[in-house]
């Protein structure tokens, strides 16, 4: 049924196909074997490893997509604007001004007990303008709280005393001078006489104490507390029995001005400035209530 040319035919197909089978042979004899399949912990653990780095690389894109819609949602920061001149000056002037309005004003606080008080004092005593001739008559020396309710002269006005100095002195009743040349007592009016006074308490001022080194009891009691020692002595109208040893009234007007006049007006100023800078001070009038006509009236 087959002619030989057909034979033939299928004889060299088989032989082409033989020859590819051992050429794929050899092929696969020359690959290297595949390794060894993982186990089920280490398919695990890779997928594992896998799940949690994508989910890291997830939530690191969330992020930064969160922060980019608040950043486009969030309102933008308005630059401040620059201070033009005219309100550098403002602010500047008023803090120059309540500055000064509180350095005056604390300042009062220090320097009314500390001078003021004591020249009101001293200028309601009344103290002669004219010194006398005073004279020392007997000086105590007292130790302990209840003893030293008053001293002479100590040097501070606010802590206790616990040693004291009692100085005693009479003045007389005429006025003398005292030369600048020779530092000798001239009687102005000799045609007096002399009649001593009461004894009086000898202060260094009205409130017998003070401060360094405006105040030196160490040498006011040793220039004054020596038993019959002469010195000029301004003794008080309002009261006799107090004398000091040094007054000069145009002196405790100008301390009065300088220490409370002075800084009292320049708080009142610099308050007032304040007030007219940044509030309205004007007193407004009170508006007129007027009743308002009805319609039955109207008619």
């Amino acid at each position: 049924m087959f002619s030989s040319d057909g034979l033939i035919n299928v004889s060299d197909k088989k032989q082409k196909s033989n020859i590819r089978l051992t050429a794929v042979r050899e092929e696969c004899d020359d690959i290297q074997p595949y390794p060894e399949p993982h186990t089920g912990r280490e398919i695990n653990l890779q997928k594992v490893m896998r799940s949690s780095s994508s989910e890291l690389l997830i939530d690191q894109q969330q992020e930064l997509r969160r922060r980019k819609l608040l950043e486009l949602v969030a309102p933008k920061k308005k630059k401040a604007p620059k201070r033009t001149c005219r309100q550098r000056i403002w602010f500047y002037t008023t803090s120059i001004v309540a500055l000064t309005a509180v350095s005056a004003g604390s300042s009062l606080l220090f320097l009314v007990p500390l001078y003021v008080d004591p020249a009101i004092s001293t200028l309601v005593a009344d103290f002669v303008e004219t010194p006398v001739t005073c004279t020392t008559t007997r000086r105590e020396d007292h130790s302990g709280i209840f003893n030293c309710t008053w001293s002479s002269c100590r040097e501070g006005c606010t802590s206790d005393m616990y040693k004291c100095t009692h100085i005693y002195v009479s003045y007389s009743n005429y006025t003398t001078l005292m030369t600048s040349n020779n530092n000798r007592f001239d009687d102005v009016s000799p045609s007096q006489t002399m009649n001593g006074s009461d004894e009086a308490v000898l202060l260094v001022n009205i409130k017998g104490c003070g401060y360094p080194p405006e105040v030196n009891c160490g040498q006011f009691t040793a220039t004054y507390g020596i038993e019959g020692t002469e010195f000029p002595c301004h003794y008080s109208r309002e009261n006799s029995t107090v004398v000091l040893t040094h007054y000069d009234r145009d002196e405790q007007v100008e301390i009065i001005i300088n220490y409370f006049a002075v800084p009292f007006i320049v708080t009142i100023v610099s308050s007032v400035v304040l007030c007219i800078m940044h509030y309205d001070c004007q007193c407004s009038g009170r508006q007129s209530r007027r009743r308002r006509p009805r319609f039955e009236n109207a008619r």
